[in-house]
């Protein structure tokens, strides 16, 4: 009984704020942090999934807007949140059928490298990137 319980309270951690718990998220990992991302209009969600000492939100909020950028395909304007949950403001032109860039994520620019899905021999596969400044 209690290992249900405690099953059951850890599936809820990466349900999604009140605002995206009904969208489906994509798992990707980015320079370590491995982060579940939901999108619903502008706005994009990243929960950190992965277990990580003492994250400082800077780090953290780096890698997660990369991963919302990775997911939704638009730069980030900016984020909010903590170090486990984090909310960006996607910054491009939907209706454009060749998605209209609007703003940039951050002065820096990030190359990614897709290093492919990584299979954990369930159904919660998700890509992984290795990302860095140029």
């Amino acid at each position: 009984m209690i290992r249900f319980l405690a099953l059951l309270l850890l599936a809820g951690c990466s349900a999604g704020t009140p605002h995206f718990r009904d969208v489906p998220a994509t798992r990707v990992a980015v320079n370590g942090s491995v982060f579940d991302v939901r999108l619903r209009g502008d706005l994009a969600e990243a929960v950190r999934v992965n277990s990580q000492y003492a994250p400082r939100l800077g780090p953290v909020r780096d890698r997660a807007a990369l991963a919302m950028a990775q997911v939704s395909g638009c730069p980030v304007a900016d984020v909010l949140g903590d170090a486990a949950v984090t909310v960006g403001i996607l910054a491009c032109d939907r209706r454009a059928s060749d998605r209209l860039l609007l703003a940039a994520v951050t002065p820096t620019n990030y190359e990614c490298i897709d290093f492919g899905t990584y299979d954990s021999g369930s159904d919660t596969g998700y890509q992984v990137f290795e990302c860095s400044p140029y």
